[in-house]
Protein backbone atom coordinates (compact mmCIF):
# COMPACT_ATOMS: atom_id res chain seq x y z
CA UNK A 1 0.00 0.00 0.00
CA UNK A 2 2.97 2.29 0.87
CA UNK A 3 4.42 1.84 -2.58
CA UNK A 4 0.96 2.51 -4.17
CA UNK A 5 1.03 5.89 -2.63
CA UNK A 6 4.05 6.26 -3.50
CA UNK A 7 3.93 5.73 -7.09
CA UNK A 8 0.94 7.61 -7.72
CA UNK A 9 2.44 10.64 -5.60
CA UNK A 10 5.38 10.58 -7.81
CA UNK A 11 3.06 9.89 -11.38
CA UNK A 12 0.35 12.55 -10.29
CA UNK A 13 3.10 15.32 -10.24
CA UNK A 14 3.92 14.79 -14.12
CA UNK A 15 0.58 14.26 -14.96
CA UNK A 16 -0.91 17.22 -14.02
CA UNK A 17 1.96 19.45 -15.82
CA UNK A 18 1.99 17.12 -18.83
CA UNK A 19 0.14 18.37 -21.79
CA UNK A 20 -2.74 16.40 -23.45
CA UNK A 21 -0.49 13.81 -25.63
CA UNK A 22 2.15 13.71 -22.48
CA UNK A 23 -0.57 13.14 -20.32
CA UNK A 24 -2.16 9.57 -22.36
CA UNK A 25 0.93 8.10 -22.55
CA UNK A 26 1.51 8.87 -18.58
CA UNK A 27 -2.07 7.62 -17.63
CA UNK A 28 -1.43 4.32 -20.38
CA UNK A 29 1.61 3.55 -18.31
CA UNK A 30 0.03 3.98 -15.13
CA UNK A 31 -3.00 2.03 -16.03
CA UNK A 32 -0.85 -0.77 -17.14
CA UNK A 33 1.40 -0.80 -13.73
CA UNK A 34 -1.41 -0.44 -11.43
CA UNK A 35 -4.14 -2.58 -12.57
CA UNK A 36 -6.69 0.39 -12.22
CA UNK A 37 -9.40 1.37 -14.52
CA UNK A 38 -8.59 3.92 -17.07
CA UNK A 39 -11.47 6.48 -15.08
CA UNK A 40 -10.23 5.76 -11.76
CA UNK A 41 -6.70 6.47 -12.63
CA UNK A 42 -7.67 9.49 -14.11
CA UNK A 43 -9.67 11.16 -10.80
CA UNK A 44 -6.56 9.38 -8.63
CA UNK A 45 -3.60 11.47 -10.54
CA UNK A 46 -5.93 14.63 -10.75
CA UNK A 47 -6.07 14.66 -6.85
CA UNK A 48 -4.22 17.19 -5.33
CA UNK A 49 -2.41 16.37 -1.77
CA UNK A 50 -4.58 18.93 -0.25
CA UNK A 51 -7.62 17.44 -1.52
CA UNK A 52 -6.87 14.23 -0.02
CA UNK A 53 -6.41 16.00 3.48
CA UNK A 54 -9.28 18.00 3.26
CA UNK A 55 -12.31 16.15 5.59
CA UNK A 56 -15.33 15.04 3.64
CA UNK A 57 -17.63 18.15 3.16
CA UNK A 58 -20.77 17.37 5.66
CA UNK A 59 -23.90 17.29 3.81
CA UNK A 60 -26.82 19.60 5.32
CA UNK A 61 -29.69 18.01 6.40
CA UNK A 62 -33.29 18.71 4.47
CA UNK A 63 -35.27 17.90 7.80
CA UNK A 64 -33.27 18.93 11.04
CA UNK A 65 -34.44 18.55 14.40
CA UNK A 66 -37.39 21.35 14.30
CA UNK A 67 -39.13 19.15 11.17
CA UNK A 68 -38.34 15.88 13.11
CA UNK A 69 -39.78 17.14 16.33
CA UNK A 70 -43.13 18.42 14.65
CA UNK A 71 -43.54 15.54 12.67
CA UNK A 72 -43.26 13.49 15.83
CA UNK A 73 -46.11 15.85 17.49
CA UNK A 74 -47.81 15.72 14.80
CA UNK A 75 -48.22 11.62 14.73
CA UNK A 76 -48.15 11.33 18.43
CA UNK A 77 -51.74 14.07 17.84
CA UNK A 78 -52.79 11.36 14.43
CA UNK A 79 -52.67 8.69 17.65
CA UNK A 80 -49.54 7.22 15.60
CA UNK A 81 -51.05 5.85 12.12
CA UNK A 82 -48.36 4.91 9.53
CA UNK A 83 -46.86 7.44 7.36
CA UNK A 84 -49.18 6.78 3.72
CA UNK A 85 -52.37 7.10 6.09
CA UNK A 86 -50.51 10.23 7.91
CA UNK A 87 -49.66 11.90 4.67
CA UNK A 88 -52.74 11.98 3.46
CA UNK A 89 -54.24 14.08 6.69
CA UNK A 90 -51.49 16.23 7.64
CA UNK A 91 -52.12 19.21 6.30
CA UNK A 92 -55.67 19.45 7.74
CA UNK A 93 -54.37 18.16 11.21
CA UNK A 94 -51.35 20.61 10.94
CA UNK A 95 -54.37 23.48 9.83
CA UNK A 96 -56.89 21.94 12.99
CA UNK A 97 -53.84 22.22 15.39
CA UNK A 98 -52.99 25.65 14.53
CA UNK A 99 -56.26 26.90 14.30
CA UNK A 100 -56.95 25.74 17.83
CA UNK A 101 -53.44 27.46 18.98
CA UNK A 102 -51.62 23.69 19.61
CA UNK A 103 -48.81 24.76 17.33
CA UNK A 104 -46.84 27.64 16.05
CA UNK A 105 -45.07 26.27 13.09
CA UNK A 106 -42.12 28.40 11.76
CA UNK A 107 -42.93 28.91 8.12
CA UNK A 108 -40.02 27.09 6.92
CA UNK A 109 -40.63 23.97 9.27
CA UNK A 110 -44.09 23.92 7.96
CA UNK A 111 -43.19 23.95 4.35
CA UNK A 112 -40.87 21.00 4.53
CA UNK A 113 -43.18 18.93 7.13
CA UNK A 114 -46.22 19.44 4.70
CA UNK A 115 -44.10 18.38 1.70
CA UNK A 116 -42.53 15.49 3.25
CA UNK A 117 -43.27 11.76 1.50
CA UNK A 118 -44.71 9.13 3.12
CA UNK A 119 -41.54 6.92 3.07
CA UNK A 120 -39.37 9.88 4.69
CA UNK A 121 -42.38 10.09 7.74
CA UNK A 122 -41.46 6.29 8.20
CA UNK A 123 -38.26 6.67 8.24
CA UNK A 124 -37.97 9.84 10.90
CA UNK A 125 -40.61 7.64 12.86
CA UNK A 126 -38.52 4.66 13.12
CA UNK A 127 -36.89 5.00 16.63
CA UNK A 128 -40.03 6.44 17.91
CA UNK A 129 -42.47 3.14 17.23
CA UNK A 130 -43.58 0.46 19.62
CA UNK A 131 -45.61 -1.98 17.99
CA UNK A 132 -47.89 -4.98 19.21
CA UNK A 133 -50.76 -6.60 18.33
CA UNK A 134 -53.12 -9.19 19.55
CA UNK A 135 -56.26 -10.50 19.08
CA UNK A 136 -59.15 -12.91 19.58
CA UNK A 137 -62.94 -13.40 18.70
CA UNK A 138 -65.83 -16.03 19.19
CA UNK A 139 -67.53 -17.69 16.20
CA UNK A 140 -71.57 -17.06 16.47
CA UNK A 141 -73.94 -19.96 16.67
CA UNK A 142 -76.24 -21.39 14.08
CA UNK A 143 -80.37 -21.18 14.77
CA UNK A 144 -83.56 -21.93 12.29
CA UNK A 145 -84.40 -18.08 12.03
CA UNK A 146 -81.40 -17.73 9.84
CA UNK A 147 -83.23 -19.00 6.72
CA UNK A 148 -85.33 -15.92 6.88
CA UNK A 149 -82.01 -13.99 6.35
CA UNK A 150 -80.51 -13.66 3.25
CA UNK A 151 -76.75 -14.29 2.62
CA UNK A 152 -74.66 -11.71 1.57
CA UNK A 153 -70.94 -12.47 0.97
CA UNK A 154 -67.56 -10.22 0.62
CA UNK A 155 -68.13 -9.73 -3.02
CA UNK A 156 -71.88 -9.36 -2.97
CA UNK A 157 -71.78 -5.57 -2.02
CA UNK A 158 -70.57 -4.14 -5.52
CA UNK A 159 -69.59 -0.48 -4.22
CA UNK A 160 -73.43 0.39 -2.14
CA UNK A 161 -73.83 3.79 -1.24
CA UNK A 162 -73.55 4.88 2.13
CA UNK A 163 -76.24 3.70 4.66
CA UNK A 164 -75.44 -0.12 4.58
CA UNK A 165 -73.41 -1.11 7.74
CA UNK A 166 -71.67 -4.79 8.99
CA UNK A 167 -72.30 -4.79 12.58
CA UNK A 168 -70.43 -7.06 15.38
CA UNK A 169 -70.11 -7.47 18.93
CA UNK A 170 -66.30 -7.24 20.40
CA UNK A 171 -66.23 -8.70 24.26
CA UNK A 172 -63.98 -7.30 26.48
CA UNK A 173 -63.72 -10.25 28.73
CA UNK A 174 -59.86 -10.76 29.33
CA UNK A 175 -58.27 -14.03 29.33
CA UNK A 176 -61.51 -15.91 30.41
CA UNK A 177 -65.05 -15.89 28.97
CA UNK A 178 -66.92 -16.51 32.07
CA UNK A 179 -68.98 -14.19 33.94
CA UNK A 180 -70.63 -11.22 32.66
CA UNK A 181 -68.34 -8.36 31.02
CA UNK A 182 -68.70 -5.65 28.86
CA UNK A 183 -69.30 -5.55 25.33
CA UNK A 184 -68.73 -3.02 22.33
CA UNK A 185 -71.16 -3.11 19.45
CA UNK A 186 -69.69 -1.80 16.25
CA UNK A 187 -70.90 -0.90 13.20
CA UNK A 188 -68.77 0.08 9.71
CA UNK A 189 -70.05 1.74 6.69
CA UNK A 190 -69.55 -0.16 3.44
CA UNK A 191 -68.77 2.36 1.55
CA UNK A 192 -67.28 5.08 3.37
CA UNK A 193 -65.28 3.37 6.55
CA UNK A 194 -67.57 5.58 8.80
CA UNK A 195 -67.45 3.72 12.31
CA UNK A 196 -69.75 3.54 15.49
CA UNK A 197 -69.56 2.09 18.59
CA UNK A 198 -71.42 1.61 21.87
CA UNK A 199 -70.58 -0.05 24.90
CA UNK A 200 -73.53 -2.74 26.28
CA UNK A 201 -73.39 -3.64 30.27
CA UNK A 202 -74.16 -7.14 29.06
CA UNK A 203 -74.38 -9.25 25.75
CA UNK A 204 -78.53 -8.86 25.16
CA UNK A 205 -80.43 -8.64 22.08
CA UNK A 206 -82.61 -5.93 23.68
CA UNK A 207 -79.75 -3.83 24.38
CA UNK A 208 -78.62 -4.30 20.99
CA UNK A 209 -81.35 -2.87 19.43
CA UNK A 210 -81.31 0.31 21.73
CA UNK A 211 -77.89 0.67 20.67
CA UNK A 212 -78.36 0.45 16.83
CA UNK A 213 -81.02 3.24 17.12
CA UNK A 214 -78.67 5.15 19.16
CA UNK A 215 -75.88 4.72 16.42
CA UNK A 216 -78.55 5.78 13.76
CA UNK A 217 -80.47 8.60 15.30
CA UNK A 218 -76.93 10.24 14.98
CA UNK A 219 -75.54 9.50 11.99
CA UNK A 220 -75.20 13.03 9.42
CA UNK A 221 -76.57 10.54 6.94
CA UNK A 222 -79.21 7.48 6.93
CA UNK A 223 -79.14 4.15 7.43
CA UNK A 224 -80.44 1.71 4.76
CA UNK A 225 -79.29 -1.89 6.25
CA UNK A 226 -77.42 -4.13 8.57
CA UNK A 227 -75.63 -6.78 7.47
CA UNK A 228 -74.59 -9.70 10.44
CA UNK A 229 -73.30 -12.33 11.73
CA UNK A 230 -74.34 -15.53 12.91
CA UNK A 231 -74.74 -14.65 17.10
CA UNK A 232 -77.65 -15.12 18.69
CA UNK A 233 -77.37 -11.75 19.88
CA UNK A 234 -78.40 -10.74 16.28
CA UNK A 235 -80.36 -14.11 14.64
CA UNK A 236 -83.37 -13.52 16.72
CA UNK A 237 -86.69 -12.03 15.68
CA UNK A 238 -85.95 -8.66 17.97
CA UNK A 239 -83.67 -7.58 15.51
CA UNK A 240 -85.94 -8.73 12.32
CA UNK A 241 -88.71 -6.86 13.69
CA UNK A 242 -86.83 -3.80 14.47
CA UNK A 243 -85.49 -4.07 10.36
CA UNK A 244 -88.62 -4.44 9.14
CA UNK A 245 -90.22 -1.06 11.39
CA UNK A 246 -87.30 0.98 10.29
CA UNK A 247 -86.99 -0.52 7.07
CA UNK A 248 -83.64 -1.70 7.18
CA UNK A 249 -82.15 -4.65 4.84
CA UNK A 250 -80.92 -7.17 6.80
CA UNK A 251 -78.76 -9.68 5.94
CA UNK A 252 -75.97 -12.06 7.17
CA UNK A 253 -72.78 -13.68 6.43
CA UNK A 254 -71.87 -16.95 5.89
CA UNK A 255 -70.74 -19.63 9.17
CA UNK A 256 -67.71 -19.62 10.26
CA UNK A 257 -66.38 -17.25 7.02
CA UNK A 258 -65.31 -14.12 8.72
CA UNK A 259 -63.96 -12.48 5.63
CA UNK A 260 -67.60 -11.55 4.48
CA UNK A 261 -67.51 -9.17 7.20
CA UNK A 262 -64.10 -7.79 6.32
CA UNK A 263 -64.85 -4.26 7.24
CA UNK A 264 -66.18 -4.39 10.67
CA UNK A 265 -63.41 -7.15 11.35
CA UNK A 266 -61.04 -4.86 10.50
CA UNK A 267 -61.83 -1.99 12.55
CA UNK A 268 -62.47 -4.24 15.49
CA UNK A 269 -58.71 -4.46 16.04
CA UNK A 270 -58.12 -0.89 14.20
CA UNK A 271 -60.59 1.15 16.58
CA UNK A 272 -61.85 -1.02 19.02
CA UNK A 273 -58.89 -3.28 19.90
CA UNK A 274 -56.50 -0.27 19.89
CA UNK A 275 -58.62 1.62 22.10
CA UNK A 276 -59.66 -0.27 24.41
CA UNK A 277 -57.31 -3.28 24.62
CA UNK A 278 -57.59 -6.92 25.75
CA UNK A 279 -58.43 -6.20 29.27
CA UNK A 280 -61.25 -7.59 31.37
CA UNK A 281 -64.21 -4.73 31.68
CA UNK A 282 -67.45 -5.65 33.47
CA UNK A 283 -69.73 -3.63 35.88
CA UNK A 284 -71.36 0.14 35.29
CA UNK A 285 -68.43 2.54 35.91
CA UNK A 286 -66.50 0.10 32.71
CA UNK A 287 -69.64 0.57 30.51
CA UNK A 288 -70.00 4.68 31.13
CA UNK A 289 -66.07 5.28 30.96
CA UNK A 290 -65.91 3.12 27.68
CA UNK A 291 -68.63 5.07 26.36
CA UNK A 292 -67.33 8.43 27.23
CA UNK A 293 -64.24 6.69 25.36
CA UNK A 294 -66.48 6.22 22.51
CA UNK A 295 -67.99 9.65 22.17
CA UNK A 296 -64.69 10.79 21.58
CA UNK A 297 -63.28 8.39 19.30
CA UNK A 298 -66.11 8.31 16.53
CA UNK A 299 -65.12 12.18 15.99
CA UNK A 300 -61.45 11.42 16.08
CA UNK A 301 -61.44 8.24 14.34
CA UNK A 302 -64.57 9.67 11.24
CA UNK A 303 -62.93 13.09 10.98
CA UNK A 304 -58.88 12.91 11.54
CA UNK A 305 -58.15 8.94 10.64
CA UNK A 306 -57.55 8.33 6.91
CA UNK A 307 -58.24 4.36 6.49
CA UNK A 308 -57.10 2.83 3.20
CA UNK A 309 -60.09 1.24 1.48
CA UNK A 310 -59.55 -2.22 -1.19
CA UNK A 311 -59.55 -1.46 -4.87
CA UNK A 312 -59.37 -4.51 -6.15
CA UNK A 313 -57.95 -8.24 -5.69
CA UNK A 314 -56.56 -10.43 -8.25
CA UNK A 315 -55.23 -13.99 -7.75
CA UNK A 316 -52.92 -15.71 -10.18
CA UNK A 317 -52.14 -18.98 -8.41
CA UNK A 318 -51.21 -18.81 -4.84
CA UNK A 319 -50.32 -15.15 -5.33
CA UNK A 320 -52.57 -12.44 -4.49
CA UNK A 321 -52.15 -8.99 -5.44
CA UNK A 322 -54.76 -6.19 -3.51
CA UNK A 323 -54.48 -2.63 -4.99
CA UNK A 324 -55.99 0.43 -2.54
CA UNK A 325 -57.79 3.75 -3.43
CA UNK A 326 -55.28 6.42 -1.54
CA UNK A 327 -55.88 7.21 2.22
CA UNK A 328 -58.84 9.07 3.09
CA UNK A 329 -61.24 9.65 6.43
CA UNK A 330 -64.68 8.53 6.05
CA UNK A 331 -65.63 12.25 6.02
CA UNK A 332 -63.60 13.02 3.35
CA UNK A 333 -65.32 9.69 1.10
CA UNK A 334 -68.96 11.16 2.18
CA UNK A 335 -67.66 14.40 0.68
CA UNK A 336 -66.48 12.83 -2.36
CA UNK A 337 -69.53 10.99 -3.27
CA UNK A 338 -72.32 12.80 -5.16
CA UNK A 339 -75.55 10.30 -3.62
CA UNK A 340 -74.55 12.51 -0.34
CA UNK A 341 -77.35 15.60 -0.15
CA UNK A 342 -75.83 19.11 0.14
CA UNK A 343 -77.46 18.95 3.92
CA UNK A 344 -75.41 16.39 5.14
CA UNK A 345 -71.84 17.67 3.64
CA UNK A 346 -72.71 21.02 4.83
CA UNK A 347 -73.24 19.86 8.26
CA UNK A 348 -69.62 17.59 7.67
CA UNK A 349 -68.09 20.38 6.79
CA UNK A 350 -69.54 22.66 10.20
CA UNK A 351 -68.59 19.59 12.14
CA UNK A 352 -64.89 19.23 10.87
CA UNK A 353 -64.50 22.89 11.87
CA UNK A 354 -65.48 23.11 15.17
CA UNK A 355 -63.58 20.17 16.37
CA UNK A 356 -60.41 20.17 17.76
CA UNK A 357 -58.17 16.85 17.44
CA UNK A 358 -55.59 17.36 20.29
CA UNK A 359 -58.57 17.82 22.90
CA UNK A 360 -60.79 14.77 21.21
CA UNK A 361 -56.97 12.61 21.25
CA UNK A 362 -56.85 13.93 25.01
CA UNK A 363 -60.40 13.21 26.22
CA UNK A 364 -59.25 9.66 24.61
CA UNK A 365 -55.84 9.19 26.65
CA UNK A 366 -57.88 10.55 30.03
CA UNK A 367 -60.74 7.51 29.29
CA UNK A 368 -58.06 5.04 28.42
CA UNK A 369 -56.64 6.07 31.91
CA UNK A 370 -59.57 5.48 33.30
CA UNK A 371 -59.92 1.89 32.34
CA UNK A 372 -56.79 1.04 32.98
CA UNK A 373 -57.60 1.55 36.20
CA UNK A 374 -60.60 -0.08 36.06
CA UNK A 375 -58.83 -3.11 34.81
CA UNK A 376 -56.61 -3.53 37.61
CA UNK A 377 -59.66 -3.04 39.87
CA UNK A 378 -58.77 0.49 41.25
CA UNK A 379 -61.99 0.59 44.16
CA UNK A 380 -61.95 4.52 44.35
CA UNK A 381 -64.82 5.90 42.08
CA UNK A 382 -63.19 9.40 42.33
CA UNK A 383 -62.64 10.48 38.59
CA UNK A 384 -59.05 12.29 39.00
CA UNK A 385 -58.66 15.71 37.74
CA UNK A 386 -58.39 15.74 33.32
CA UNK A 387 -54.76 16.37 32.46
CA UNK A 388 -54.50 20.60 30.93
CA UNK A 389 -54.54 21.00 27.73
CA UNK A 390 -51.24 22.63 27.43
CA UNK A 391 -49.62 20.10 29.28
CA UNK A 392 -50.90 17.31 27.17
CA UNK A 393 -49.87 19.14 23.98
CA UNK A 394 -46.04 19.73 25.33
CA UNK A 395 -45.84 16.22 25.79
CA UNK A 396 -46.65 15.52 22.30
CA UNK A 397 -43.13 15.49 21.44
CA UNK A 398 -41.38 13.05 23.64
CA UNK A 399 -44.50 10.96 24.44
CA UNK A 400 -42.68 8.40 22.47
CA UNK A 401 -39.70 8.27 25.04
CA UNK A 402 -42.30 6.59 27.58
CA UNK A 403 -42.70 3.62 24.68
CA UNK A 404 -46.58 2.43 24.76
CA UNK A 405 -48.55 5.78 24.64
CA UNK A 406 -51.68 4.35 25.43
CA UNK A 407 -52.60 3.59 28.82
CA UNK A 408 -54.74 0.20 28.16
CA UNK A 409 -52.10 -1.60 26.42
CA UNK A 410 -49.11 -0.34 29.20
CA UNK A 411 -47.33 -2.07 31.10
CA UNK A 412 -46.63 -1.53 34.99
CA UNK A 413 -43.22 0.31 35.07
CA UNK A 414 -40.65 1.92 37.41
CA UNK A 415 -41.00 5.62 37.76
CA UNK A 416 -37.57 7.46 35.86
CA UNK A 417 -34.23 8.08 37.67
CA UNK A 418 -34.07 11.13 38.65
CA UNK A 419 -30.83 11.26 40.55
CA UNK A 420 -27.00 11.75 39.16
CA UNK A 421 -24.19 9.37 40.15
CA UNK A 422 -21.24 11.55 38.71
CA UNK A 423 -20.27 14.78 38.38
CA UNK A 424 -21.43 16.84 35.13
CA UNK A 425 -17.65 16.35 33.18
CA UNK A 426 -19.26 19.53 30.61
CA UNK A 427 -20.95 21.67 33.84
CA UNK A 428 -18.26 24.48 33.80
CA UNK A 429 -17.75 24.33 30.30
CA UNK A 430 -20.94 24.02 28.69
CA UNK A 431 -21.56 27.93 28.06
CA UNK A 432 -18.92 27.81 26.32
CA UNK A 433 -20.16 24.66 24.02
CA UNK A 434 -23.49 26.83 24.19
CA UNK A 435 -21.84 29.72 22.20
CA UNK A 436 -19.93 27.46 19.58
CA UNK A 437 -23.77 26.10 18.90
CA UNK A 438 -24.72 29.25 18.67
CA UNK A 439 -22.65 30.62 16.18
CA UNK A 440 -22.59 27.19 14.41
CA UNK A 441 -25.62 25.65 15.05
CA UNK A 442 -24.79 22.32 12.64
CA UNK A 443 -21.57 21.81 14.53
CA UNK A 444 -20.59 18.11 15.05
CA UNK A 445 -20.60 16.98 18.40
CA UNK A 446 -17.47 15.56 18.01
CA UNK A 447 -15.17 18.55 16.07
CA UNK A 448 -16.45 20.16 19.33
CA UNK A 449 -15.24 17.54 21.94
CA UNK A 450 -11.51 17.96 20.11
CA UNK A 451 -12.01 21.44 20.03
CA UNK A 452 -13.09 21.54 24.34
CA UNK A 453 -9.78 19.17 24.74
CA UNK A 454 -7.29 21.80 22.90
CA UNK A 455 -8.91 25.25 23.98
CA UNK A 456 -9.76 24.02 27.98
CA UNK A 457 -7.54 23.00 30.67
CA UNK A 458 -9.73 20.55 31.74
CA UNK A 459 -8.73 17.22 30.88
CA UNK A 460 -11.70 14.78 28.98
CA UNK A 461 -12.04 11.16 28.66
CA UNK A 462 -12.69 9.80 25.01
CA UNK A 463 -15.47 8.28 26.52
CA UNK A 464 -17.03 11.52 27.02
CA UNK A 465 -17.69 11.59 24.10
CA UNK A 466 -21.13 9.87 24.12
CA UNK A 467 -22.32 12.46 26.99
CA UNK A 468 -21.25 15.34 25.19
CA UNK A 469 -23.28 13.92 21.89
CA UNK A 470 -26.58 13.82 24.48
CA UNK A 471 -25.74 16.74 25.53
CA UNK A 472 -26.03 18.51 22.16
CA UNK A 473 -28.75 16.46 20.87
CA UNK A 474 -30.95 17.57 23.99
CA UNK A 475 -30.06 21.29 23.01
CA UNK A 476 -30.81 20.90 19.60
CA UNK A 477 -34.45 19.12 20.57
CA UNK A 478 -35.30 22.75 22.55
CA UNK A 479 -34.24 24.79 19.84
CA UNK A 480 -36.76 22.77 17.94
CA UNK A 481 -39.16 22.59 20.69
CA UNK A 482 -38.94 26.14 20.96
CA UNK A 483 -39.68 26.35 16.75
CA UNK A 484 -42.56 24.15 17.28
CA UNK A 485 -44.60 24.98 20.11
CA UNK A 486 -43.40 28.40 20.99
CA UNK A 487 -42.24 27.85 24.57
CA UNK A 488 -39.15 27.47 25.87
CA UNK A 489 -39.42 24.44 28.98
CA UNK A 490 -36.29 25.11 30.80
CA UNK A 491 -36.66 23.04 33.90
CA UNK A 492 -37.67 20.10 31.79
CA UNK A 493 -34.05 20.69 29.99
CA UNK A 494 -32.56 20.59 33.02
CA UNK A 495 -33.69 18.04 34.40
CA UNK A 496 -33.22 16.34 31.25
CA UNK A 497 -29.79 16.54 30.77
CA UNK A 498 -29.41 16.14 34.49
CA UNK A 499 -30.58 12.26 33.95
CA UNK A 500 -28.77 11.97 30.92
CA UNK A 501 -25.45 13.26 32.05
CA UNK A 502 -25.31 11.23 34.78
CA UNK A 503 -26.68 8.25 33.37
CA UNK A 504 -24.07 8.09 30.78
CA UNK A 505 -21.05 9.12 32.39
CA UNK A 506 -21.29 6.40 34.29
CA UNK A 507 -21.63 3.96 31.42
CA UNK A 508 -19.41 5.45 29.38
CA UNK A 509 -16.49 6.07 31.10
CA UNK A 510 -16.27 2.62 31.65
CA UNK A 511 -16.20 1.80 28.42
CA UNK A 512 -13.50 3.95 27.26
CA UNK A 513 -14.25 4.61 23.51
CA UNK A 514 -15.91 6.04 20.73
CA UNK A 515 -18.02 5.51 18.22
Amino acid sequence: MATRRELIEAVATRYRAADRAGKKEILDEFAKVTGFHRKHAIRVLKKSPKQESRHPRQRSRVYDEAVREALTIVWEAADRICGKRLREVIAGLVEAMERHGHLQLDAEVRERLLSMSAATMDRLLQTVRERGREGRRRSGISTPLRKRIAVRTFGDWNDPPPGYFEMDMVAHCGKSTAGSHVHSLVLTDIATGWTEAVAMIVREQALVIESAEDVRRRLPFGMRGLDVDNDSAFINETLVGYSQDKKLELTRCRAYKKNDQAWVEQKNGAVVRRMVGYGRLEGTAATAVLNQLFAAARFYVNYFQPSFKLLSKTREGAKVTKKYHPPATPCERLLAREDVSDECKEQLRRTLASLDPVQLLREIREAQRMLAQLEVGVASTAVPAAQQLNGFVASLSTAWRDGEVRPTHRKRAHGPRTWRTRKDPFENVWPLVEQWLNEEPDANAKDLFLRLQASTSQAFQPGQLRTLQRRVRQWRSEIARRLVLGVEQQSERDAACSMVAGADCSTDCSRGGER
